[in-house]
């Protein structure tokens, strides 16, 4: 009912940059909180980023000052600008987003499919 299509991860060598996008798709009422977490194998999802629809941000200490989330409302879609990329930023990033869904009538969170970020030389 809800789709989160993602883009933009790849290889980049340290200190580049990429920007990441997911945008929300489907039977949506209402888009709150969105955001991007990542993950390494075996590891738990951890935090990266956060954004309210009001535009309020939270970020994980380690990518402070580096990385930047903002979101369109209008098109449901979230960024996250990544400067100043390290190796250990190397992970698979998910796009989350919590949504009221037309059918439901509730908020749901959903997940997009992952695109994998690689920072290496």
């Amino acid at each position: 009912q809800v789709q989160l299509v993602e883009s933009g991860g790849g290889l980049v060598k340290p200190g580049g940059s990429l920007r990441l996008s997911c945008a929300a798709s489907g039977m949506i009422l209402s888009v709150y909180t969105m955001g991007w977490y990542r993950q390494l194998p075996g590891k738990q999802r951890e935090l990266v980023a956060s954004i309210s629809s009001g535009g309020s941000s939270n970020y994980a200490d380690s990518v402070k000052g580096r990385f930047t989330v903002s979101r369109d409302n209008a098109k449901n879609t979230v960024y996250l600008q990544m400067n100043s990329l390290k190796p250990e930023d190397t992970a698979a990033y998910y796009c989350n987003a919590n949504v009221k869904t037309i059918a439901a009538m509730s908020i749901m969170a959903f997940w997009g499919q992952g695109t994998q970020v690689t920072v290496s030389s």
